[in-house]
């Protein structure tokens, strides 16, 4: 099993910067692709960028040159910086990792974490 916290969700102003958390435990040693994922109110959960065991990254187009996925294998965190945030960007932000197993993969999810941009 994977355990998947997230922090660092805030209330801030269009224009501003915010740094999202996903610290990982459990059963991690099998992890390859972690990602983060938003789901605003009465829409579907959309992605927003992935990182894979090698470092390469996937965004969402409406966050690319504005967001950046890392991840810090030691500390078993992947972060988000988010910058020039839109109120557009307001959702509950979740992180996601898959976890290689016998016979596959499994994807585990945080309990998300609420980033609100005002006008």
């Amino acid at each position: 099993q994977v355990q998947l916290v997230e922090s660092g969700g805030d209330l801030v102003q269009a224009g501003g910067s915010l740094t999202l958390y996903c610290e990982a435990s459990g059963s991690i040693s099998g992890i390859t692709t972690m990602g983060w994922h938003r789901q605003a109110p009465g829409k579907q959960r959309e992605s927003v960028a992935f990182i894979s065991s090698g470092r390469a990254t996937i965004y969402a187009d409406s966050v690319k040159g504005r967001f950046t996925i890392s991840r810090d294998d030691a500390k078993n965190t992947v972060y988000l910086q988010m910058n020039s945030l839109k109120p557009e960007d307001t959702a509950v932000y979740y992180c996601n990792a898959r976890r290689r197993r016998l016979g596959g993969s499994i994807d585990y999810w945080g309990q998300g974490t609420q980033v609100t941009v005002s006008s």
